[in-house]
């Protein structure tokens, strides 16, 4: 227990330090007044004017068509797959609802799969389509973060800078280089990087076995860096391609973490409030630890009912050393409680163990924290999530006080209270409006594998994460169907744009005012104090909201299970 303790007071003190170097940078590349060479390039080459000033209707606009287009291309990729080269399997595509699903998961960051991706894709897919459209996403959402931060910290501007700068130079000074180092150390760690399919092995009994490989670093790098989750491998990152030593895993990780926790140092740099950033920061880990804790107890616990079966001593042995089912022994407990914190936190969804056979509170823990989607967070919508609530608290607070709420020195009105309230109502009209719709569904109940309250949280689970833009799942339930490829790629659409886009209005919104002086009755934004303002508004905001959900999920469960009843 206290090594593990250790471990993971370790990793958030990494983390810590990477986000201040990462946040400079990112501060620095959102500020800069210049353009490099291939960038300028790319502005011709897409008659793209780096001089424009966007409005924020016109910014959500250039990011809505331009990830529809790789969207569009993606499927059609999916769809073509027999024809395109790089095939030697000779895979044919993807049915009309699986590439629906597929190409929707991948645009907006979320990365779920309903097939299994070394049987399923041939490297040209791979790379073309589902490594290409994992690079889009993610610098799309760090391209929306930045217009968010400039517009809040803009006076009686009407714009909240270009689109297409912040997509370009994201995607050039921040996601190619990060990739191309953290690739590098994945190979040098034993992951594979090839346009080979597939590698010839002998086994121990002397017969020869077939090894799918491919380009499997550069699709890890991205993965994590952008925080998109999905896997190379039916297995993700519990298979020893994508994950072959602890020291990957400590990557993995801190990559999960990077951009999330550095855009709060870079939210203070470009609005020189950097204690501001420092309480997003903090709310961030105080949440995070809350969960970690929850989850790292309740593995380490492992099953009450396994010491009262009066077995032999091997079952006791075993159950000292907490629930390892569905868990890599190389991993164990605590690296994997910290990975399924991370992946949920930072709305990844790449995993290293069995998420399905987590204990019923350690399984709370991931669908808990895709249902706030603001601990830490995927790369810029995390930032942009939690700032949300930091408005929702000032006004708040300001309406017990009878004073009129502001925020960074803007007075927070009714237009902005409104597109706040549907960014957080879209995410659980989401979640559980599709999962109402999949317990009534005729066939639904054929693709579960559980019955009870843990089949519901499979269903439960699978819209959190569509919704959140996660892509783990439990997987116990089989969600290649017409059905739930239909309505999974819906919720993602739902929990990726309809939470954005609200926010960008404000964001455009604050930045056309202009900045009033704090007086005696101005919340101060910049305390600890309201770190704890934050993190309660969120927990109660999440807990009315979700809680009756969780009750029929994982929380009867774990009573049932102390009552002596399994599923």
């Amino acid at each position: 227990m206290l090594i593990n303790i250790l471990a993971f007071t370790a990793a958030l003190c990494a983390m810590t330090g990477l986000a201040v170097l990462m946040g400079k940078w990112l501060a620095r590349v959102f500020t800069d007044t210049r353009h490099t060479l291939p960038e300028r390039f790319t502005y011709r080459l897409f008659g793209v004017d780096p001089n424009e000033r966007m409005g924020w209707a016109r910014y959500g606009m250039a990011l809505l068509l331009s990830n529809a287009a790789m969207m569009l291309l993606g499927y059609l990729i999916l769809r073509a797959q027999a024809a395109t080269p790089l095939n030697p399997l000779g895979l044919g595509g993807q049915p009309p609802d699986l590439a629906f699903n597929t190409a929707t998961s991948f645009i907006t960051n979320t990365n779920w799969q309903a097939y299994s991706g070394e049987s399923s894709l041939s490297n040209f897919s791979q790379m073309a389509a589902i490594t290409s459209m994992m690079f889009a996403g993610a610098a799309a959402g760090v391209a929306a973060a930045a217009g968010f931060v400039r517009g809040l910290g803009r006076t009686s501007a009407a714009d909240i800078g270009n689109y297409w700068v912040d997509y370009t130079r994201t995607l050039y000074r921040v996601m190619l280089p990060l990739c191309c180092f953290t690739a590098l150390v994945y190979v040098w760690q034993g992951v594979p990087q090839t346009l080979e399919s597939w590698a010839t092995a002998k086994t121990l009994e002397g017969t020869t076995q077939q090894l799918s490989i491919g380009a499997v670093a550069s699709f890890e790098s991205i993965k994590h860096i952008g925080t998109n989750g999905g896997g190379f491998f039916g297995m993700n990152s519990a298979h020893p391609f994508e994950n072959p030593t602890p020291l990957t895993n400590l990557v993995h990780i801190l990559s999960m973490l990077l951009i999330p926790s550095a855009l709060t140092y870079a939210f203070g740099s470009m609005l020189t409030q950097r204690r501001q950033g420092w309480v997003f920061f903090g709310a961030f880990v105080v949440m995070f630890v809350g969960f970690l804790s929850i989850v790292h107890s309740a593995e380490q616990s492992g099953n009450p009912l396994l010491g009262g079966l009066g077995v032999d001593q091997a079952l006791s042995s075993l159950q000292s050393g907490g629930n390892m089912e569905g868990k890599e022994v190389r991993f164990g407990i605590g690296d994997t409680s910290l990975f399924v914190a991370t992946t949920t936190a930072a709305t990844t969804g790449s995993v290293n163990a069995m998420h399905d056979s987590l204990s019923p509170m350690g399984g709370f823990v991931p669908i808990a924290l895709m249902m706030l989607n603001c601990v830490f967070g995927g790369d810029g919508v995390g930032l942009i999530n939690l700032v949300q609530y930091a408005i929702l608290a000032v006004f708040l607070v300001g309406m017990m006080i009878g004073r009129s709420p502001e925020f960074l020195g803007k007075k927070i009105e009714a237009r902005e209270i409104k597109l706040v309230m549907l960014a957080v109502l879209a995410h659980p009209l989401s979640i559980l409006g599709f999962t109402a719709i999949a317990a009534v569904w005729p066939d639904a109940k054929n693709s579960l594998n559980n019955v009870g309250p843990h089949g519901f949280s499979e269903v439960l689970y699978a819209y959190t994460s569509g919704t959140a833009n996660n892509g783990s799942a439990f997987a116990g339930l089989n969600a290649n169907t017409p059905f739930f490829n239909t309505t999974i790629g819906l919720a993602m659409l739902v929990g990726r744009f309809l939470t954005m886009l609200p926010m960008l209005g404000v964001a455009g919104a604050l930045a056309a005012k202009k900045t009033v002086p704090a007086g005696a009755g101005t919340v101060r934004t910049a305390t600890p104090l309201f770190v704890a303002l934050i993190v309660f508004v969120v927990l109660i905001v999440g807990g009315l909201t979700f809680l009756p959900a969780l009750a029929l999920g994982p929380i009867v469960e774990q009573l049932q299970l102390a009552a002596g009843h399994t599923y």
